[in-house]
């Protein structure tokens, strides 16, 4: 496969992409290249369970966040494999026959087209799941349409300057706003099943950012007056400092309670569904091993 000029993502920088190279923002061919393809336990409880989700992290990233938590894989690239369609589509079918819950493709709008032929070889008997940063063109998010069943996005920021400052990104707020309704229409609200497993829906999640809790509050507002009820909303607690974070203080530190308690407390002053997580799970060790593990 080869892209003459790659739109996928709302960068639109027009690089040729072909199967092994591409000179674009993401720095990626075609073709998927994987870090780790393994059963994971550190997403919400209605994606993880207790048999874990089906966790496929791809290399490479359209919006190289300065504190990426994934930041060996998204920014700097050092670990990956690349692999075909067919070869991601096998690799699907392995998840699942572990027990994963879903399949959970993190970070995959670089190689939306590869992904979509993965799942034409075969659709899994479990959900798909969309796990992304919010950053997503609608067109691209229209090509998967019928083919996710779960869209797990980011909503990072609402200031255009601070999408600036730590993503290179001031189009971020606009964007992923009406990333989310797209996301949000073609799943409609959520659906579980009797143990609690979301099978279609959306999910909405936003990092809390030290010093950055003006930010968090707006963001839970926007949500609050644009979600339709029933897609829940899950504010982390997880940040610590990774990449780049020292050179952009205060991302150099982890939050405060009291930061902590702020967002807290706004997301029940408004009434959001969904989860809020503990300020003590921020911890390097829900940061997977990028081994290659069940890709080689």
């Amino acid at each position: 496969m080869i892209q003459e000029a790659c739109t996928l993502c709302p960068r639109r920088c027009g690089a040729r992409r072909t199967a092994e190279s591409g000179s674009g923002r993401c720095g990626m061919g075609t073709d998927p290249v994987i870090a780790r393809a393994a059963l994971h336990f550190w997403e919400e409880p209605c994606i993880s369970g207790t048999r874990g989700s089906g966790a496929v992290f791809f290399t490479g990233c359209p919006l190289g966040c300065v504190f990426c938590q994934n930041y060996s894989i998204s920014t700097v690239k050092e670990v990956g494999k690349r692999v075909t369609p067919k070869e991601l589509s096998e690799i699907f079918q392995k998840l699942e026959e572990q027990g994963a819950h879903n399949i959970n493709l993190v970070t995959p709008t670089h190689f939306v087209p590869a992904i979509l032929e993965a799942l034409s070889i075969r659709k899994p008997s479990v959900p798909v799941v969309y796990n992304c940063g919010g950053y997503e063109t609608l067109e691209t998010l229209r090509m998967l349409e019928g083919y996710v069943d779960i869209y797990l996005p980011d909503f990072k920021y609402i200031q255009p300057e601070l999408a600036a400052s730590l993503s290179g990104a001031p189009d971020y707020p606009e964007t992923a706003k009406a990333a989310i309704l797209e996301m949000v229409r073609q799943t409609g609200p959520a659906v579980y099943d009797e143990a609690g497993m979301m099978q279609r829906g959306t999910v909405v999640r936003h990092l809390i950012l030290p010093g950055h809790t003006k930010n968090s509050i707006a963001v839970l507002d926007w949500l609050a007056a644009n979600l339709p009820d029933g897609v829940p909303v899950s504010v982390m607690a997880q940040y610590v400092p990774c990449g780049k974070a020292a050179d952009f203080p205060p991302l150099g530190r982890r939050i405060t309670a009291r930061e902590y308690e702020k967002v807290q407390n706004r997301l029940f002053e408004l009434g959001l569904d969904g989860y809020i997580q503990e300020r003590e799970s921020a911890s390097k060790s829900f940061i997977p091993p990028f081994d290659l593990r069940g890709v080689t």
